[in-house]
C-alpha cells in the first residue's frame, strides 16, 4: 500500500500542469497546422453535436460531415460510456487530424451519460469548506472523462447565483457569493487541468441574474459596465488569471456591451 502510494504521488508529481504545457513549443502541432489549407484551418475550429441515444442514420450523418468538412471536434450529448468510447474511435478513425472530444460534465460523466457517477451539484460543493476535496473531485472527473476519449469539460459553471427566480442555472451555480464561487470553482477547474483535462468556464459574461431560459428565449442583462465589472466577471478574471484552458460565451442581450437589438 505505502508503495503504491508513493508510485501515485510520484506520477503525480511526475506531470506537468497545464501551465507548463503552454510554456512547451507545440511543435507537432505547429508541424500539422502549418500543413492544413485555409478552410481546413477554420473547419479546425468548429464542433459537431454528437449523441449515443439516438438513431444509426444520425450517427453515421455526424461521422460524415466529420469526415467530409474535417472538423475540429465533438461535442457530446446523451448516451452511454460505452457506447460513446466505441462511437469516438470511429469518427476519430474518421479524421486526418485528431478531434478534441468534449461534453458538459459539471457534476462529471453522469450529467450527460448513464450508468457513470455523478458528484454533488455545485451548489453543494460551494458549502464545502475543504477546497482539497474539491480539487480530488476535479481529478476523478478528469480520470473519467479520459478513459472514455474525452479530451475537455465543458465546466465549471463560473455563473453568480444572485437571482432566485434563475430558471436554468440555480444549482448548477457555487452559489450567490463571488468570492466562495470563484474559491471553490477554481479549486475544481485546477483538479480536473491537473488531471489531464482542459476546461471551459461559462456562462460570459455571467448567467446569474437572469430569469429567463436562453435556451427558449433571449436573457437581457440591463446592468451598467461597472456592476458587470464587479460581480458577474469577477470569478472569470480570477480563473482566467489561475490559467483556465477555456471561456464559454452566455447567448444573451446585453445593452451596455453592445446596444445591437436583440
Amino acid at each position: 500500500a505505502v508503495i503504491s502510494l508513493f508510485t501515485c504521488a510520484t506520477a503525480k508529481a511526475q506531470q506537468p500542469s497545464y501551465i507548463e504545457l503552454l510554456k512547451q513549443q507545440p511543435k507537432w502541432v505547429d508541424s500539422v497546422f502549418k500543413k492544413l489549407s485555409t478552410k481546413h484551418k477554420i473547419a479546425q475550429l468548429l464542433f459537431v453535436r454528437a449523441h449515443t441515444n439516438l438513431s444509426k442514420a444520425y450517427q453515421d450523418s455526424v461521422g460524415k460531415v466529420i469526415k467530409r468538412q474535417k472538423l475540429g471536434g465533438v461535442v457530446f450529448f446523451q448516451g452511454g460510456p460505452v457506447r460513446q468510447a466505441l462511437l469516438t474511435k470511429d469518427y476519430q478513425s474518421k479524421s486526418k487530424v485528431p478531434l478534441l472530444v468534449t461534453s458538459d460534465g459539471e457534476w462529471g460523466l453522469g450529467m450527460r451519460l448513464d450508468s457513470t457517477i455523478s458528484y454533488p451539484y455545485q451548489m453543494a460543493l460551494g458549502a464545502v469548506q475543504n477546497k482539497e476535496l474539491l480539487y480530488k473531485m476535479g481529478l476523478e472527473v478528469a480520470k473519467d472523462f479520459k478513459r472514455i476519449g474525452m479530451h475537455m469539460n465543458l465546466a465549471p459553471d463560473v455563473d453568480v447565483n444572485n437571482n432566485a427566480k434563475n430558471p436554468v442555472i440555480n444549482f448548477r451555480s457555487f452559489g450567490e457569493n463571488k468570492y466562495n464561487v470563484a474559491e471553490k470553482s477554481a479549486a475544481y477547474l485546477l483538479g480536473m487541468q491537473d488531471g489531464g483535462l482542459l476546461t471551459s468556464i461559462k456562462h460570459f459574461p455571467g448567467h446569474g441574474d437572469t430569469d429567463v431560459d436562453s435556451h427558449y428565449d433571449l436573457p437581457q442583462l440591463k446592468f451598467t459596465k461597472e456592476r458587470l465589472d464587479t460581480l458577474e466577471l469577477y470569478p472569470f478574471k480570477e480563473l482566467i488569471k489561475k490559467g483556465a484552458a477555456g471561456v464559454m460565451i452566455a447567448h444573451m442581450n446585453i445593452p451596455a456591451l453592445d446596444p445591437t437589438p436583440n
